[in-house]
Parts: C-alpha cells; sequence; structure tokens
C-alpha cells in the first residue's frame, strides 16, 4: 500500500545510526501518541538505543492528573442501599453514571498532559488485557483505582502486576471471582487467567480450570465496603492438580505455576508485538525477547526494550501498517497540532463514538483492535473530527491551559463543576459541544501550527512544504490526489482526510 517515502536505514541493533525526525516521530507515534515538535526535538539525533532507554527511563508510575476527589469515598453499604426509596435509587444510578463519564473525562486529560505517554499506552494495554468494565462494576471508584494499580505497574513487573489485579475488587466483581467458594467453584477467573491473562489457548485443559478454580476459592469482597477480603472458611484446601503439578495449591501458587511456564512470556510477547510491530507476529524473533522478559523475573521494560531495539520495529515493512486506535487517532491529533482546550469530556465522547468506551470493553476480550476500528460508520466518524478542528481554528486566539491552569481545570473536572454533556447523539461529540459553546474552548492555532513550516493558512504551499507537511502527518505518501493549488490549511486539511492518516 505504501510508496515509502521514508529514507530510514537499514541499521541492526547495534548500529548507531541517529534518529532523524522522521525517525522520532515514527517512534514517538508508536509507543505514544504522536508527538508535538518540541517533543520531536528531543529526540532527534539520537541512536536507538539512545531513545529507547530515555523513554524507559523517564516512565512514570503514576499520574499528574489530580484524580476525582470521589476516588476514595466510601460505597454504600447494604443496609444504607436497601433504604433508599426508589427516586433515591434512580438519582445513585444517575450520579454513578456521571461519575464514570468524569473518570473517562480525567484520563483523557492525563493522557493529552503526561510527559510519559508510553505509560499511557500501557495502562490502555493492560486494561485491554486485564479487562474489567462499567457493565459488571457498578461502582467508577473501583475501576479508578484499577487504573492506578495498572499505571503503578504499566512497566513494572508482570507478576507483581498478574498478582495485584488478580485480587483487585473490580476485577473479582467483573469475573465473579467474590463469588468462588468451597464446593462451589465459579470457573470464570481460572478460564480466563489461562486463556486471555497468561498461556494463551491450547496450553491448558479444562480440568486445569476446573483444578485452579477451587485454588482461588476464598479471595472475596466485603459486601459493605467492597475491599478485598480473605475468607479461610471459603478456601478449599484439597489438593489440586494444575498444568501436571500437584499440592494444596493456594491462588497465588498457582498463579506463579503459570507465570513459571515459557507460553506466558511467549504470549504476553506476542501481544505486546502486535501492539507496536505489526499485526504479523514473527515467533522466530519474538522466542528471544520473551526468553529474556521471562529470565528477567517479568521485568515489562525488558520485553518492551527487546521489542523497540529489533530489526522488525524499524523495518520499512512495518511503518503504517498498524491502525490507529480510537484513543490514539484522537489524543494524537490534539497532540500533535497543540490544540488547546477547556473540557475533555467532548473528547471522552469522541473516542468512545469512535468505538472505543473507556473503562467499558466489549466483552472478557477486551478491544480487538486492529482494522475492526476501521468501518464506514467510524472512518466517517474520524473525517467528521478532523473537520471540527479545522473549524476550531477561529477560536485560536486564546492560550492553550497547562501547568496551574489545567490542574485547576481538572480539579473542576474531577468535583463534577464541568459542564455535562448534552444528551443528543445526532451530531458528533465535539461538534455538539462547540455549537452549544461557540467553539467549546477548544482552540487549534493552525497559524503558529504552520509557521514552523515557513508557511500560513492561506498561502499556497511550494513541493519542498508540502513534502515537509507529508512527513509531519503521515507514515507514507498519501493515498489520494490532492487539488494542486490548495492553501496550506486545505493541504494539511487534506492530509487529515487522507486514508494513510489512519495508520502508524
Amino acid at each position: 500500500m505504501h510508496s515509502g517515502h521514508r529514507a530510514s536505514s537499514l541499521a541492526t541493533d547495534g548500529d548507531p545510526t541517529l534518529l532523524d525526525i522522521d525517525d522520532a516521530r515514527f517512534l514517538l507515534t508508536r509507543i505514544g501518541f504522536a508527538p508535538d515538535n518540541a517533543e520531536l526535538l528531543q529526540y532527534a539525533g539520537l541512536t536507538r538505543a539512545q531513545a529507547v532507554d530515555k523513554i524507559l527511563a523517564s516512565a512514570r508510575g503514576e499520574a499528574i492528573t489530580p484524580p476525582p476527589e470521589w476516588l476514595f469515598d466510601a460505597i454504600p453499604t447494604r443496609a444504607e442501599r436497601n433504604a433508599w426509596t426508589p427516586d433515591q435509587r434512580r438519582e445513585q444510578q444517575k450520579l454513578l453514571g456521571a461519575r464514570y463519564e468524569l473518570l473517562r473525562a480525567w484520563w483523557v486529560r492525563e493522557m493529552l498532559n503526561t510527559a510519559s505517554p508510553l505509560t499511557e499506552r500501557m495502562t490502555l494495554f493492560w486494561h485491554s488485557h486485564f479487562t474489567s468494565g462499567q457493565d459488571k462494576v457498578q461502582y467508577p471508584q473501583l475501576m479508578a483505582r484499577q487504573n492506578l494499580l495498572l499505571r503503578q505497574h504499566a512497566l513494572g513487573n508482570l507478576g507483581e502486576l498478574l498478582h495485584d489485579v488478580a485480587k483487585d475488587p473490580a476485577m473479582l466483581l467483573y469475573l465473579d471471582g467474590a463469588s468462588n467458594r468451597k464446593g462451589k467453584p465459579n470457573e470464570n477467573f481460572a478460564r480466563e487467567v489461562m486463556e486471555l491473562f497468561t498461556l494463551g489457548e491450547g496450553h491448558y485443559t479444562q480440568r486445569d480450570v476446573a483444578e485452579a478454580a477451587r485454588a482461588y476459592t476464598g479471595w472475596s469482597l466485603d459486601p459493605d465496603t467492597q475491599v478485598y477480603v480473605w475468607r479461610a472458611n471459603q478456601h478449599d484446601d484439597g489438593e489440586k492438580t494444575v498444568l501436571g503439578q500437584t499440592g494444596a495449591f493456594d491462588g497465588d501458587q498457582v498463579l506463579d505455576i503459570l507465570l513459571a511456564r515459557p507460553e506466558t512470556a511467549t504470549f504476553v510477547t506476542t501481544k505486546l508485538w502486535r501492539e507496536f510491530i505489526s499485526d504479523t507476529p514473527d515467533p522466530e524473533r519474538i522466542e528471544p525477547i520473551a526468553t529474556r522478559f521471562r529470565a528477567s523475573g517479568y521485568d515489562i521494560k525488558v520485553a518492551l526494550h527487546g521489542l523497540f531495539l529489533s530489526d522488525a520495529f524499524w523495518s520499512d515493512d512495518n511503518r503504517g501498517v498498524l491502525v490507529k486506535s480510537p484513543v490514539e487517532f484522537v489524543i494524537g491529533a490534539l497532540r500533535a497540532f497543540d490544540v488547546g482546550y477547556d473540557d475533555t469530556a467532548p473528547f471522552a465522547a469522541q473516542i468512545r463514538a469512535l468505538g472505543q468506551n473507556l473503562f467499558y470493553p466489549p466483552n472478557v476480550k477486551g478491544w480487538p483492535g486492529g482494522a475492526s476500528w476501521i468501518n464506514s460508520s467510524t472512518l466517517l466518524a474520524r473525517k467528521q473530527f478532523v473537520e471540527q478542528l479545522f473549524r476550531a481554528t477561529e477560536g485560536a486566539g486564546a492560550p492553550r491551559m497547562n501547568g496551574a491552569a489545567s490542574a485547576e481545570a481538572a480539579k473542576r473536572v474531577a468535583s463534577g463543576a464541568a459542564p455535562a454533556l448534552a444528551a443528543s447523539r445526532t451530531s458528533p461529540p465535539l461538534q455538539r459541544v462547540m455549537a452549544r459553546t461557540g467553539q467549546g474552548g477548544v482552540r487549534f492555532d493552525i497559524a503558529n501550527w504552520l509557521a514552523h513550516y515557513n508557511t500560513s493558512p492561506a498561502a499556497k504551499p511550494g513541493l519542498s512544504i508540502e513534502l515537509q507537511l507529508q512527513h509531519a502527518v503521515l507514515p507514507f505518501t498519501p493515498v489520494d490526489a490532492i487539488a494542486t493549488d490548495s492553501t496550506a490549511s486545505a493541504y494539511l486539511e487534506a492530509l487529515l482526510m487522507d486514508p494513510a492518516y489512519q495508520l502508524k
């Protein structure tokens, strides 16, 4: 599909080839979100190894955006819930729904402001790997706490993450672990932890699932506080045989049995390959990376280091072959073009309209990703988002929020003081908000952005500037022809409408 306007070298893992601007943009887009010019300049001129080391070393384990104030609110007890009137129940449901929307807006703000985009990409990766969602987790504070847990371990240790998320209240609710008790085992978690979290299909039997389910009995939730509790009287302490090993295992011991299997390292590394390199994993190239991953005791950075410095990652054949997820598409555009904004709720709604409702994956397998992100409906919605962005150029005079202003706005969002989304679903989310509030606080200073390329919105760019703009936003040359007499503004909009803009 691509005619390859990239002139990247055929460097090997140890080759000290320096990154040019195109290489830096490719790296930062692939493992984070599309970068702005300031981010690019930090990486151009580094070797591949220096760039990857810099990104991994600067990865954070916590959000910079203040979390919603209700994050640690107590959950209503059974007695309190039982005393509610029907009206109070309805009000509670509305409150929980509104808080889920605020939670999405909070995460979007973090993705927009983070200095560690890889952390957010990996938090999102684990959210789709260790899936939990709003459909079975009633209280948004539980999903918010799981999000903090995933971020804390996002580039840490897979074993620690697996053990912690297995006892996470949102996970215990989502996969019915809280109802798993001696004599009446629930196999949902036992099955999914093997099929989706560790070994992958075909590497365990139904007997393994049934025996492992017995090991997880006793992991429960306090019905009033919804915190994890260990109930020894509900635990089956008899002998179990899991993957050929026999003992009076508890749940943590079974998780360690799964982690000891080479299939686990291979399965997770392959999934990371699909996330960051291509939809066609290469087992021969994956195996040495998976072996190092397992030998490190499951240090996630070891796996990422191996993938990001592999020949396959940098190969021309693998550039422009992955579809941007809705999160990457929206967040990447807003970051790359330094778009100003007041409220992030419309962006969260836009991401949902494109098929990725944060904190509400479609099922236990998470989002399928890849080509499934694009259909006639979502492609049209993506193009409408670009059109709305260009309409927001009129409001570009206002400065982009950052620092204290952004933190203050984040507090407003977290407390519920930010404006609620319009209920109408007849027009795209960003368009509804812009229509209701003038430009809705969305500001794209296109003149300032184009000035980096020595042109202005109304100017007609020459071939040299057109090529620079192509390199700045597309992974390869445009698929569609663009009118030769376009202004720089129209030319840029045409590039963002091109099918190539959907790829990375």
